[in-house]
């Protein structure tokens, strides 16, 4: 992979991304592929064998399994190397994350431990608490847990009510409240949680489980990763050691929502994981199927589902691990031996806010879609537990839960770029002035033979980025500091967003692969790529429609409806034969692939 710069984040909007920028799935190192491997025998001869039992909660199975998953590297693959840990990069948690999305809940309880549940000691501990909760996490002696929810305080962080009170000696902080929707709650040891000092200073803390005054309730009996634990944490009068006050007094949320960012990432690569089951199911099962004389694979509606599914994937896919790499990037330019490393974190985590809301969105979206097209290609079966895809349906509904919903994240999306571009961090609005006289100028873009292989589609994204900046900048226009109340509008951007990111990391994606083995070997990609970003411009287009005929009326609405309309006007690609030909490939190997 070429030397590229640290860009902004929220940058692609705006900038021209060089293929060779771009970290895929195919610049796998030996040692990712070794941790895949692990990983995969890992589920499959250790946890595999006792699904059942595991989704009836028996915890201490559990902890078995996730000590020998501490003893495979497999839970501190972010920590040090001196804490216990491997030392190793946001590719390998996510490879893990990933392949083990096989092992159902216990994927989600490796999921907790490893991302909110250790990552707030990873970036904001102090030496001595490193070394004192570090090394048991890394080895799965000790389980973490992340306890933010409070009953009346969930996407609002902030609006926190539990209390903590220092004593007169100074050695103790007393924490009154309720945590609510706590994954590792019954089995954590280790609980990150948060407390406001005088009314106002929300401060982050390590809790202990067997701290006077930190209790558990009862199980939730929930309607999908059953498996895992979720419960409420009490604390009633809690002592808590001073030196247990993560990072900074007052700075909790520093912690809190920087902990989120990187959590927002985390969850995409269980959500591919769970979707190439549910392909691979579904493809097996089609084949096995026999209706009116044929298999069920032969038939073209199956075969469109299928091609989607798999297409969805390959996008979701690519813009995890070209998430990742950016991640990777900006937090090795801190020095992890410093004394202000934590504030370092704290500056840095949030540079790509923009990319990890975006790909928690997209791809607990896209696994939804996914599992629910392969309980239809199961028929009746698929709603019967002896299959899979019943369980993939029902454990992937709470990934547009996690880590705030999916309606803040969208918020937040464009929250971060409006404060980029306020702060001129990227240049946004001079971007977008530059687009008054171009955009009214622009023809519809019609196929040429000498575009080059996915050239129409480049052209296509560069379409869909100035219509994203246009529109944006209108709605910045109309209603300056107000914007954040007009949630609809900005939902639809942040659609558009998203699809920009997701078109960009397919095409970037494909084009190094083209390069690197050339286009027989690189077709289903290519036309991943071009069934893809063909059906996301429309969907561009729809965005722009509602969010114009939400700010405008009469003749400015008309006009602005023409500028767009010609802008996004073009030639779409034949989805129907590239679907049946990506899902031709799928039967044939019986999986996913790209």
């Amino acid at each position: 992979m070429e030397t590229q710069e640290i860009r902004k984040g929220g940058a692609f909007l705006l900038e021209a991304i060089p293929a060779g920028e771009v970290f895929t799935p195919e610049d796998f190192t030996e040692e990712h592929k070794m941790i895949i491997d692990t990983t995969e025998s890992f589920v499959k001869n250790e946890v595999v064998p006792h699904m059942e039992t595991l989704e009836n909660k028996d915890f201490d199975l559990t902890r078995e399994l996730m000590r020998k998953a501490g003893e495979l590297g497999l839970l501190g693959s972010d920590v040090e190397e001196r804490y216990g840990g491997s030392g190793l990069d946001s590719i390998a948690h996510a490879l893990i994350l990933e392949y083990s999305a096989g092992s159902g809940s216990l994927g989600v309880t490796m999921s907790c431990h490893t991302g909110i549940g250790s990552m707030p000691l990873v970036y904001f501990g102090n030496k001595a608490q490193k070394e004192r909760y570090l090394p048991g996490l890394a080895s799965g002696e000790k389980i973490g847990a992340y306890a933010l929810t409070e009953p009346a305080a969930g996407t609002d962080a902030l609006a926190i009510q539990t209390t903590a009170v220092l004593s007169p000696d100074g050695k103790y902080y007393t924490l009154n409240g309720a945590k609510q929707f706590i994954t590792n709650g019954n089995m954590a040891d280790i609980v990150f949680t948060y407390a406001k000092i005088d009314g106002d200073k929300m401060t982050a803390f390590i809790l202990e489980r067997d701290f006077e005054g930190v209790s558990t309730g009862v199980e939730e009996k929930k309607m999908g990763i059953r498996g895992s634990s979720t419960c409420s944490i009490f604390l009633d009068n809690a002592k808590v050691p001073a030196e247990n006050v993560l990072y900074e007094l007052g700075k909790g949320h520093h912690v809190a929502f920087n902990i989120l960012n990187l959590g927002r990432f985390t969850l995409g690569p269980g959500c591919v994981g769970m979707a190439k089951l549910a392909v691979e199911s579904s493809v097996k099962y089609s084949k096995e199927r026999v209706q009116f004389g044929k298999p069920i694979c032969q038939f073209g509606l199956i075969k469109h589902k299928l091609g989607e599914m798999a297409t969805r994937t390959y996008i979701a896919e690519s813009m995890i691990y070209r998430t990742g790499a950016l991640v990777d990037r900006v937090l090795a330019t801190v020095d992890k031996g410093a004394d202000d490393a934590g504030r370092q974190y704290a500056k840095w985590i949030g540079e790509y806010a923009i990319e990890c809301s975006i790909v928690k969105v997209y791809t607990s979206e896209m696994i939804a879609y996914v599992a629910d097209e392969a309980v239809q290609t199961f028929g009746g079966y698929g709603f019967v537990e002896e299959y899979p895809v019943e369980r993939i349906y029902r454990d992937c509904r709470i990934f547009r839960l996690f880590e705030g919903t999916n309606e803040i994240n969208r918020v937040i999306i464009m929250g971060f770029l409006m404060r980029k571009a306020l702060k001129d961090e990227i240049p946004f609005f001079s971007a977008a002035a530059a687009l008054n006289d171009e955009l009214p100028a622009m023809e519809p873009l019609l196929r040429n033979t000498e575009d080059g292989i996915l050239g129409y589609e480049q052209k296509l994204l560069d379409r869909t980025k100035k219509v994203f900046l246009y529109i944006s900048n209108l709605a910045a226009q109309k209603y300056g500091m107000a914007l954040d109340e007009q949630q609809e509008i900005l939902g639809l951007l942040a659609d558009t967003a998203m699809e920009i990111y997701a078109m960009e990391s397919g095409l970037l994606r494909a084009l190094r692969a083209v390069d690197a083995v050339g286009m027989e070997k690189s077709k289903t990609k290519i036309e991943m790529v071009q069934l893809y970003v063909s059906d996301a411009t429309a969907r561009v287009g729809g965005y722009a429609r509602h969010a114009l005929a939400a700010m405008e009326t009469n003749e400015a609405l008309d006009r602005q409806l023409s500028v767009v309309g010609k802008a996004l006007q073009f030639t779409p690609a034949n989805g129907m034969q590239l679907r049946r030909s990506i899902a031709d490939r799928l039967i044939e190997v019986e999986r996913y692939i790209c």
